[in-house]
């Protein structure tokens, strides 16, 4: 640990943060993620390419914050990136003892900057948008996302009859007049089903997105091997739930939800032939949000929905709110925008649709 000051604060900064201080905070932040867990990192750092640079502060009034953070294990800092969390690992931010103060996240950011890593980014709770925009400085590199959150305030009852669309309760309720078998896990055994569903789904994304599929499944397959998920289960335990949905026999829809802190609906997956009209895919996602209701979480966070219409009409069925936010870099050289320029040309010459 070593103390260190910024135009806003003093602090005391410890890396890699202290595991005791980290599940204190877990159990103490109302707003806190599975993404944000040291059960999330462990899971990454298992596979292999990253380690743990995780950041712990303390502030003057015993105000403590723990920053979950990963790099690149095999290159040198100067020639690494720190993330908070890394693509397709879901949010990072910052853990908090107290509601998050702008002039100790604006201390962070300055923390950050002295780093000597190529990049850095930090992907916050888009709960606390507000926050760390207040704080970012003005060279920070910001880049606008969007996600959706549901909130479990009054319980099941009150989300059901006032959150839930008519539409998603008649298809809710046909499904389970339809027979279709549903089967919840929490020891990983069905990691090999969700995932060939998901891969499934790379199907019908390419179509959509007017992508080759050959280019979708190998953007998938990198983004979502089955050793991640099989990883997260792992680690999570009981706190990972794949809910899988059975029609006629075979595997229509899948979720997989992480249950600690807020739930997360981390990932789903349908097999649109199988699914018919069954309804077996609102019927999971009902069922989820029910348990995460009676385990008395706060919020369902339904993750990134990004430029896609058809994504947020799903997640606004089930009255989940869109939530605006941003991800941000600080950066020793113009990573970000030169990436996002090869991004928009590759996707120009393909004709990538955001659907």
């Amino acid at each position: 640990m070593h103390a260190a000051a910024s135009t806003t604060a003093v602090f005391d900064v410890q890396s890699p943060a202290p595991r005791d201080l980290w599940h204190r905070l877990m159990l103490a932040d109302p707003e806190a993620l599975p993404y944000q867990s040291p059960a999330w990192l462990d899971s990454l750092c298992a596979l292999g390419k990253y380690q743990d640079a995780s950041r712990a502060y303390r502030f003057a009034g015993g105000h403590h914050y723990v920053l979950p953070m990963v790099r690149n294990r095999h290159l040198p800092a100067r020639l690494s990136v720190a993330e908070s969390m890394p693509y397709a690992w879901g949010r990072g931010g910052v853990l908090s003892s107290l509601v998050p103060k702008v002039e100790h996240l604006r201390a962070i950011f300055e923390d950050l900057g002295r780093l000597p890593y190529l990049r850095i980014s930090v992907r916050p709770n888009p709960r606390h948008a507000h926050l760390w925009a207040a704080a970012a400085p003005a060279h920070v590199t910001s880049v606008p996302g969007l996600a959706h959150i549901l909130d479990l305030d009054g319980g099941f009852d009150a989300v059901w009859s006032t959150r839930f669309k008519k539409t998603t309760r008649t298809r809710v309720r046909k499904a389970e007049r339809g027979g279709i078998v549903v089967e919840r896990d929490t020891t990983g055994k069905l990691v090999p089903v969700f995932h060939q569903l998901l891969r499934t789904s790379f199907d019908r994304w390419a179509d959509k997105q007017h992508e080759p599929r050959m280019l979708a499944h190998l953007r998938g397959r990198k983004r979502d091997p089955m050793a991640k998920f099989s990883s997260i289960a792992r680690h999570f335990g009981e706190a990972c739930r794949i809910w899988v949905a059975w029609v006629d026999g075979k595997p229509a829809a899948a979720a997989f939800v992480l249950q600690y802190g807020n739930v997360n609906d981390a990932r789903g997956a349908i097999d649109r032939h199988a699914l018919g009209s069954s309804g077996a895919n609102d019927l999971i996602q009902k069922l989820a949000i029910e348990e995460a209701c009676h385990s008395g979480c706060r919020y369902y966070h339904f993750g990134e929905t990004g430029a896609s219409a058809s994504l947020a009409h799903y997640k606004q069925r089930f009255g989940a709110t869109p939530h605006a936010h941003a991800e941000y870099f600080l950066e020793k050289l113009p990573i970000t925008a030169v990436d996002a320029r090869v991004r928009h040309a590759a996707k120009w010459t393909i004709g990538f649709k955001d659907t």
